[in-house]
């Protein structure tokens, strides 16, 4: 839509990382779920917009290093539409919501979720937390998360939908450390790049023992079958035809643009990777040829000799 787009990132304290690791997908759906309902409850107030906000939010896990860094990044159009679906109510420009005010609530919200998992017993409790069980300590210990500030980060609003596209493109499908930031595996060391963003995002390097580098690369393999991209108001699955439509005709953006047609797959590997996948890859001259084409669980024909 033509609007603006912020982006608003919900981080969880690191003194709930190794409850998370044996508990992944209970604090994980808990983060999705008080983010939304922290973004929903400002949404629906009067005093900033008085209607349904609309939102897709991509779970994160990781920090530069692998280290476990639980956030959530939100992709919030600006604006609200009416509870009498008359109105589109857009927020002010460059601001969406307060964030000391968006932190507080989340962390209630996440904490009170939190506490409700204990009592019906969702929770597993094993190594360094396996004293949480007691009900004294788990109170304790909520207690202790509720003493420390939590940290809703507002992002530069996107410069438009193109922008957020962009985004979206690159970051939705991202794992925790990529190819090209490795630079050897020699003698069970392990060395890769990394940004340090407290000191103006300077490029380092940093080795570990390879035992180590995997532990904590397996950090960050979510629980089978868990959805890291989350809809949610008026961009929800359910009823987001219509209240999209609406949206955009409150708007007066017309429908929106149709997809241009997909890259084709040798010419995106040759574009990414410099690779052509049309070569043959044992003398470096020929073309390959499609000879036979079958459907999935089918054997092929056996090839005709060509010798």
């Amino acid at each position: 839509m033509p609007v603006e787009y912020f982006h608003v990132v919900f981080t969880l304290p690191h003194t709930l990382n190794p409850l998370a690791q044996g508990n992944p997908r209970v604090l994980y759906d808990l983060l999705f779920r008080a983010a939304w309902e922290t973004l929903a409850a400002f949404g629906n107030d009067p005093r900033h917009l008085g209607g349904e906000l609309g939102g897709l939010a991509i779970l994160h896990t990781w920090g530069q290093t692998l280290e476990q860094h639980l956030h959530l990044h939100c992709v919030v159009p600006g604006g609200a539409l009416a509870r009498d679906r008359t109105q589109w109510l857009p927020s002010k420009p460059g601001f969406l919501f307060p964030v000391r005010a968006l932190a507080r609530v989340f962390r209630g919200k996440y904490l009170d979720g939190l506490r409700q998992a204990f009592e019906r017993q969702a929770l597993r409790f094993a190594g360094s937390v396996a004293g949480l069980a007691d009900p004294q300590a788990f109170g304790a210990f909520l207690a202790t998360c509720r003493a420390t500030d939590w940290v809703v980060y507002a992002k530069p609003p996107f410069a438009g939908p193109a922008q957020v596209l962009e985004y979206l493109g690159r970051y939705t499908h991202r794992v925790a450390i990529s190819n090209e930031r490795l630079v050897s595996v020699a003698e069970g060391q392990v060395r890769f790049r990394w940004k340090d963003y407290a000191r103006g995002h300077r490029l380092k390097t940093m080795t570990l023992p390879a035992e180590e580098f995997l532990r904590r690369f397996l950090l960050h393999v979510l629980p089978g079958g868990f959805v890291r991209i989350r809809h949610f108001g008026f961009l929800a699955t359910r009823g987001r035809t219509a209240k999209l439509a609406r949206c955009r005709a409150l708007l007066t953006a017309g429908p929106p643009t149709a997809p241009a047609a997909p890259e084709p797959v040798a010419a995106l590997m040759l574009r990414l990777t410099g690779v052509d996948i049309g070569q043959c890859p044992v003398c470096r001259a020929g073309r390959l040829r499609a000879i036979a084409v079958f459907r999935p669980g089918h054997l092929p024909a056996p090839a005709p000799d060509t010798s």
